[in-house]
């Protein structure tokens, strides 16, 4: 009697992926169309083009970056989009903003970065408070990101995050006529005030 051969189904027919099973594979597979895509513990979540506010704290806070380390050269800042290999994660994440120490430049690849970041900003924005105050501060501090900041444009405060063994411990809660501090970059301080300003500068 013949036997029937026995076939998988194809990728093809489980695409896309339920949340909890998406991989790097999957993740490569979405389009390129102006949504934000991260894959982070195998679930799928989706951003909207960031709205004029976020994109103006993040020009300013790039441009100061850029600035001090011209000034400084202690290492390189990227903005997003950029992908982010972290260790144990099956797919990268695409922080709004990262800095990687000078002596540890070797993990930026061609493509994207393929390590641990020591300083890593998100910006708030009403489709991902969960994801960066929750999802992202676990996964931030599991991986051994130093510093993690989280910038609020509607309270215009700057919170910084230092990584005290495994878990993250406040640093400090910043808001308009305050300057901010850091341990990652000792000698970097910003103007809360000029960073959410909605004045042209």
């Amino acid at each position: 009697m013949a036997v029937k051969e026995m076939t998988q189904p194809s990728r093809e027919a489980t695409w896309p992926p339920p949340q909890g099973a998406w991989t790097y594979e999957d993740y490569a597979r979405l389009p390129d169309n102006g949504m934000r895509y991260e894959v982070i513990e195998g679930d799928l979540y989706m951003s909207p083009a960031p709205q004029t506010v976020h994109q103006r704290i993040l020009q300013r806070l790039h441009g100061y970056l850029w600035e001090y380390l011209k000034q400084q050269p202690v290492g390189e800042a990227f903005f997003a989009p950029v992908d982010v290999n972290l260790p144990d994660l099956t797919s990268p994440v695409q922080p709004d903003l990262l800095f990687i120490a000078a002596d540890r430049l070797d993990i930026i690849k061609e493509k994207f970065i393929e390590g641990v970041p020591d300083l890593i900003v998100e910006i708030l924005s009403p489709g991902t408070i969960a994801l960066d105050r929750r999802t992202k501060f676990r996964v931030y501090a599991q991986a051994g990101v130093r510093e993690y900041w989280i910038i609020d444009p509607d309270t215009c405060t700057i919170e910084i995050n230092v990584l005290r063994g495994q878990a993250y411990a406040p640093l400090g809660s910043f808001g308009p006529g305050e300057q901010t501090r850091s341990e990652v970059l000792a000698d970097f301080s910003l103007s809360v005030s000029d960073i959410c300003s909605a004045q042209p500068q």
